[in-house]
């Protein structure tokens, strides 16, 4: 009987490994099919762009041979008129400037009707292509959610049979909030930095052009605009690093670096001001304790700009002998606790991290009356 129970269990994690190998290939399938269909959204906004300028250009054209075509009509009505004042020249010189004119103008009406036709085909297959992206990341991120929960909690199908009454809804909640995170990072980085580097590289071809047609000086001006969006886009990803890991915590210690962390959100949320203060001797602990300590402080001032709407907020670290005080106060649109206490991930997180850190959070708030949000957390148990 022990024997068939192995057997049987050997058979599933066969079995359990084959589907986890099927997933991940769907998994890179489909971000294959996302990431190509992103390249292929700048080059269409690209060509969308040129065609929306040729359009213009031929409009403007159309006008101007719509006019001369006027005067040409009323010209060669006026020699019809008066046929014997002019000579057998000047009327063939009329009707060819009369015809060359409509000729040139229904090859333009005709190169408007296509230039317009091929503008909203591809304004059709942009809609259809930003719906197709958002739909393949939402397939990566479900089906990398499946794959993590399955690889990590279920990596030994023997014991998660054993184990699994025992699984916490709170795990599954943690790994899709990594997905989250991991999806608005590439977002970041493909809406900010690698959209950016993009730009870079048409606009250097376009320096390249620019000199060959309007000389050194046009150029010039081209480089030094090119030089601005390689810097923002060096502070751009300088600003995604920074909020993975400040680095800053590790050789500063805590105080510096939320300092920086706040006057960077004053930088980038430019109708907020952050006040912070920090009362008592500062000390330094262990980088996990004061990178928990910081997140905590983040996520509080995250909440208060994304969810809370707020414009003010006072962030207080008070350190006294064996316990640390922070307070994250603001005065944003508030929130009713009974109904967000239990489906608010954020603040679940929070008291997880607090509960690690063998502290209290307490949280006031009414709606309309912004956040109160205060931590106590005992150093001596964290040294």
């Amino acid at each position: 009987m022990l024997k068939e129970h192995t057997v049987d269990i050997q058979t599933l994690e066969t079995i359990f490994n084959n589907m986890v190998r099927a997933m991940d290939q769907s998994k890179n399938d489909i971000f294959i099919i996302s990431e190509q269909s992103r390249a292929s959204l700048v080059e269409m906004q690209n060509e969308l762009a040129v065609i929306k300028e040729d359009i213009s250009r031929v409009i403007t054209e159309g006008d101007h041979l719509e006019e001369m075509t006027r005067h040409a009509r009323k010209r060669l009505a006026d020699v019809s008129k008066n046929f014997m004042k002019y000579s057998e020249e000047q009327v063939r010189d009329a009707y060819e400037v009369a015809n060359d004119l409509l000729v040139r103008l229904s090859i333009n009406r005709m190169e408007e009707k296509q230039l317009r036709n091929r503008r909203d085909d591809l304004d059709r297959r942009l809609a259809a292509l930003l719906d197709t992206i958002e739909r393949a990341d939402q397939l990566v991120n479900q089906v990398t959610t499946v794959i993590n929960y399955l690889t990590s909690d279920l990596k030994n199908v023997g014991e998660a049979l054993e184990t699994a009454r025992q699984k916490q809804e709170f795990g599954i909640r943690i790994i899709q909030a990594q997905e989250e995170e991991r999806k608005r990072l590439s977002r970041d980085i493909h809406d900010g930095p690698a959209q950016m580097l993009a730009n870079v590289l048409i606009r250097s071809g376009l320096i390249e052009k620019t000199y060959e047609e309007k000389g050194p000086d046009m150029a010039f001006k081209e480089l030094t605009d090119l030089k601005g969006m390689v810097r923002n886009a060096l502070s751009e990803v300088r600003r995604i690093i920074y909020n993975l890991r400040p680095m800053a915590i590790d050789d500063l210690g805590l105080i510096p670096t939320l300092k920086k962390y706040l006057s960077t959100i004053e930088e980038y949320e430019k109708n907020v001001e952050i006040h912070f203060r920090s009362a008592g001797q500062e000390q330094r602990f262990q980088s996990d304790f004061e990178v928990s300590v910081f997140r905590l402080v983040q996520e509080s001032v995250s909440n208060a700009l994304k969810h809370g709407k707020a414009d003010d907020i006072w962030v207080k670290v008070e350190w006294l002998r064996d316990i640390m005080n922070i307070i994250i106060k603001d005065n944003g649109q508030g929130f009713d606790q009974n109904e967000v206490k239990d489906k608010s991930f954020g603040l679940i997180g929070m008291r997880e991290r607090i509960d690690l850190l063998k502290g209290n959070m307490t949280i006031s708030s009414t709606i309309g009356n912004g956040t109160t949000i205060h931590f106590q957390i005992p150093l001596e148990a964290n040294k």
